[in-house]
Order: C-alpha cells, then structure tokens, then sequence
C-alpha cells in the first residue's frame, strides 16, 4: 500500500467519522434543557434493581459489558508494564539501603495509612450506595499502602507487599468478573445480566443483586493491578541497577 493511498483512507475515515459525530450533536437534547431521556432512563432503571448509586448501576448493570473492556485495558497495560520492566540479563539487583525519614514525616503517613486504606475499603463496599465504587477505592487502598515507603523504607513496604500473591489477586478478580457473566449465561440470561441475585432492600449493602459482586471484583482488580504496577516503577528505581553501574 503506498503512502498516497493509506492518506486517502485516512482522509475518508476521518471524514466519516466526522459525518457521523455532527449528526449525533445534532440529535442532543438542547443545553440546560429539561430533557434527558438517557439520564430518566438510567436512573429508572436503577431505582427498579434497587440501587441507590445510579453511576455504580450504570458501570455494573446497563453498560457491565464495557466496563469489562475497560478492566481488560489496565489488566493488559499492567501485563505489559510488567513483561517491559523485567530484569534483564545485564541488570542486576542491589538491596536498598535503610532510608532515613523526618520525624513529621514518619509520624504522618504511619497515622493516615491504615486511615486512607480503610477509606478505600469503605468506598468499594458502599460503591453501589455512595459516589465510588470499585475504581476509586481501588485505587485509593493501593496507594495508601506505600503511605509506608514514605514512611519508613523500602524494605518496609515490601513486607506487607508480596508482589507475586498481587498478581494473582490480580488474574482472580478479572476472572471473578468473567466468572459472574458466564453464570448469567449458564442461568438462560444474557451475559452480566443482572438476574442471579434479589435485588434486596433498597439503600442497604446487599441491594442491587450482582452490582456488589462486579464492584467488589472490580475494586480488587485495580488495586492489585495499582500495586504491581508501582512494584515494577520502584523496582527499577530503587533495586535494578546495571551491572557496569558505580
């Protein structure tokens, strides 16, 4: 295929692509308007599965399918970080000597860390209740735990962080994911459906039938994901060193 060519291509795609995006906005509810037939939508259908959460229903119930692919894009970047990062054959790995952290320092992350952790604990458990869920507290309860590294050493932080048993949590709760659409499947719905459990008690933890499931494997997947992905980045700057490195 010559350059002139793949330029064409790109041209027409491009000008296609544009077509359609006009004719979308032209479609929109006018601004500030009082008509928003996908938000009435997605709020009456998570009032229906008793989910107070309408953002959690959205991620975990109407669009769960996307969510999946959006999993699927940190579990393969995180994949691919850690196939990059391995230590090679002309690297090696030095111990990191004891660092030595201000008083203030120490003293602050040492308090907020088991705070901050129990707060993205709480975010993932709540998901379907509260603003948060699985990606946020995810997140959060990952960083909070090298609140340590800053707060003590290297050597500290990995302690408490086995870097093997993270990737598995890792593989598990993507898989705990895929598991839970397969059941639906298994049970004559459609894939994620959100038809396994009773909906419960409207604004209690065990409200929205698989919603908790999906967000509970979603918060662990990222933090675990969180984890072995700040691993490989400290490991290259803190232990892996060159072999002709001074």
């Amino acid at each position: 295929m010559t350059r002139r060519l793949r330029l064409w291509i790109l041209a027409l795609g491009g000008a296609g692509l544009g077509v359609l995006l006009v004719a979308a906005c032209l479609r929109l509810p006018g601004f500030g308007g009082a008509s928003h037939p996908y938000g009435d939508r997605a709020v009456h259908a998570s009032l229906a599965r008793r989910t107070a959460n309408t953002i959690a229903s959205v991620n975990f119930d109407q669009r769960a399918f996307d969510t999946l692919g959006e999993m699927s894009i940190l579990f393969a970047s995180v994949l691919g970080t850690v196939v990059l990062l391995r230590q090679t054959r002309d690297e090696r790995r030095a111990k990191p000597e004891p660092a030595s952290v201000p008083l203030p320092v120490r003293r602050y992350a040492l308090i907020v860390l088991p705070v901050a952790l129990l707060t993205g604990l709480y975010v993932i458990a709540h998901g379907q209740l509260s603003p948060g869920g699985g990606f946020q507290g995810g997140v959060v309860a990952a960083t909070a735990l090298h609140l340590l590294y800053l707060g003590a050493d290297y050597r500290a932080l990995e302690r408490i962080r086995p870097v093997g048993l993270y990737e598995v949590g890792d593989a598990l709760a993507a898989s705990a994911y895929l598991v839970t659409g397969l059941a639906g499947l298994i049970g004559g719905a459609a894939f994620l459906a959100n038809t396994l459990l009773p909906y419960g008690t409207f604004n209690t933890l065990s409200s929205g039938g698989t919603i908790p499931l999906l967000n509970a494997a979603i918060g662990m997947e990222v933090a675990c994901a969180v984890v072995v992905l700040l691993a490989r980045f400290l490991d290259q700057a803190v232990e892996i060193e060159q072999e002709d490195a001074k």
